[in-house]
């Protein structure tokens, strides 16, 4: 879509003229805003869902509705919407004169194409509009209608994650694939290119390596007045990498999983301080209900009495709390007074001498997942090995990139038995959490490698989106939280902060003061500020 420039390795450069940032490729007078993330990063929104493609789509597109610090949404591309008294239709007028990155107008057809291609891909966040949206209607150039099959209490929310495309760009770079008439909808274009009308547009994706984006100057919504010209999201090297990155100045953010040591150390380096915030995030360790002996629930529950909760929250992340279930504490419908695991050997031999795999353990293998992208991930590992080998469990690490992760997840028989991983709410309600979580059509993706597939689940997640009343889908909630810690297809570990170094010397972050609670949205770098005059 546009001609790529040639993009070499970035220098700080501190001089007389005290003007910071400089690269070949980028004008003295840029700035740009460097950030980590755990690979890999798609940015077609119709297949993006993790953090850091979740962060990318963000800043390449735009949506209906804008989430806000208190949980609420407010107006974006949609300046105001009416709901019908059944609570079936949806009815938005868009804001007039919003620009997509090859100039051309976001109009009703746009909203309705992206809500059609995104149902009939499946992927990314589909899940959270399939079989809830029945159609997309153009009522006019500007007024478009969402028509649900029944009511869907959290849907405004929901819309956050609902990223409007350029029809044109896409239809105009499709290729032949398994969509009929519409070929291969544009995915292979989109796994480089965006279609977008957001603040910031691609300028260059080596797809394993970083995602360049420049600023598109005629972007319609506020813009803070020393946000990035450009903006690289780049994948994290390792943690001594990471710290001398920051040292010499040439990364701003870093991702959110460096081991603590590493904070420790990049907190003394001058200029630089360390965010933290709670994000509704909850870190699990995913046991594979499909596959032996995960399978059984005694063995589950034997897992989950044998881990030593107190050492991960105190030492391989400390700061943080123990988790009660699958939704923090912070999260709209989250239910109090949840049975809650702690160390108990007794308990865990009693569990496991209950598990039809008890007189096998001699013959089994428990394989333990670990991402290489999150190097305190190899400490909860090894600890989890030597708590298992205390009741004769053996239990296999097998390290893994992000990506092969994401990949094995889709098939159970490949899924590893144990796999961590941190969900944070795609919209700021328990909701969120629990059918991403436990709905049987999420099993097989990043964030469900539990596999649960349970009928009486799936219909009362269904029954508590549905629910319109507020105070009653927060009590169906609660209700479906207290089955999910019975069955204990995950062994919650902890609700998580999300943590960062960052160069505050030279960098104005305003979204820690009042942090979004859904993921990505932090990451919104038109209201990121950077300074290079201020490089100490």
């Amino acid at each position: 879509m546009r001609t790529k420039a040639r993009f070499l390795c970035l220098a700080v450069v501190i001089s007389g003229l005290l003007f910071g940032l400089t690269t070949t490729g980028l004008a003295q007078d840029k700035s740009i805003l460097r950030i980590g993330f755990s690979w890999t990063t798609f940015i077609d929104p119709a297949v993006a869902s993790d953090y850091s493609s979740s962060s990318a789509v963000i800043n390449l597109y735009d949506t209906l509705v804008y989430p806000t610090p208190e949980g609420d949404v407010v107006p974006h591309a949609a300046e105001s919407w009416e709901v019908s008294s059944d609570n079936l239709t949806y009815t938005f007028k868009l804001r007039k004169g919003i620009k997509f990155h090859d100039g051309s107008e976001l109009t009703a057809e746009d909203v309705k194409f992206t809500m059609d291609r995104l149902l009939e891909i499946g992927e990314g966040y589909a899940y959270l509009y399939r079989g809830k949206v029945d159609s997309a209607k153009v009522v006019d150039k500007y007024t478009v209608q969402l028509v649900l099959k029944q009511p869907y209490g959290p849907f405004l929310s929901s819309l956050i994650r609902f990223y409007l495309m350029n029809e044109d760009v896409v239809m105009a770079n499709t290729k032949p694939g398994p969509y009929g008439d519409f070929g291969d909808y544009g995915k292979e274009y989109l796994l480089s290119h965006d279609a977008g009308s957001g603040a910031y547009m691609v300028k260059e994706f080596p797809f394993e390596e970083y995602l360049l984006m420049e600023r598109f100057p005629e972007y319609w919504g506020e813009v803070a007045p020393n946000a990035a010209d450009e903006v690289k999201f780049l994948r994290s090297p390792d943690p001594v990498t990471i710290v001398t990155m920051m040292s010499r100045r040439e990364l701003e953010i870093t991702d959110a999983w460096q081991p603590e040591e590493s904070y420790q150390t990049m907190a003394r380096i001058e200029g630089v301080d360390i965010a933290q915030w709670e994000n509704g995030a909850v870190y699990y360790l995913m046991l594979n209900n499909k596959r032996p002996p995960t399978d059984d629930i005694h063995f589950r529950k034997a897992l989950s009495w044998v881990l030593d909760y107190g050492q991960i929250i105190t030492s391989i992340f400390p700061g943080t709390t123990q988790a009660h279930g699958p939704v923090a504490h912070a999260t709209g419908g989250y239910k109090e007074g949840l049975f809650q695991y702690t160390q108990d050997l007794d308990k865990a031999r009693e569990e496991l001498q209950k598990s039809k795999y008890y007189d096998q353990l001699d013959e089994m293998t428990v394989v333990f997942a670990i991402n290489v992208d999150v190097p305190a991930l190899e400490k909860v590992g090894l600890l989890f090995q030597a708590n298992a080998d205390e009741i004769g469990i053996n239990v296999e690490l097998v390290k893994m990139p992000w990506g092969k992760i994401v990949e094995v997840v889709a098939d159970p028989d490949e899924n590893p038995h144990v796999m961590p991983i941190n969900v944070a709410p795609h919209y700021p309600e328990a909701g969120s959490m629990i059918e991403s979580k436990y709905h049987s059509k999420t099993a097989g993706t990043w964030e469900q490698a539990e596999w649960v597939d349970s009928h009486v689940l799936d219909q009362l997640i269904d029954d508590a989106l549905a629910t319109v009343d507020i105070g009653e889908r927060y009590r169906k909630y609660g209700l479906i939280q207290e089955i999910a810690v019975e069955l204990a297809p995950t062994i919650f570990l902890f609700e998580l902060f999300e943590k960062h170094a960052y160069q505050a010397a030279y960098v104005d972050w305003p979204q820690l003061e009042k942090p979004v609670p859904v993921m990505g949205y932090n990451n919104d770098c038109r209201f990121i500020e950077v300074f290079p005059d201020r490089i100490p």
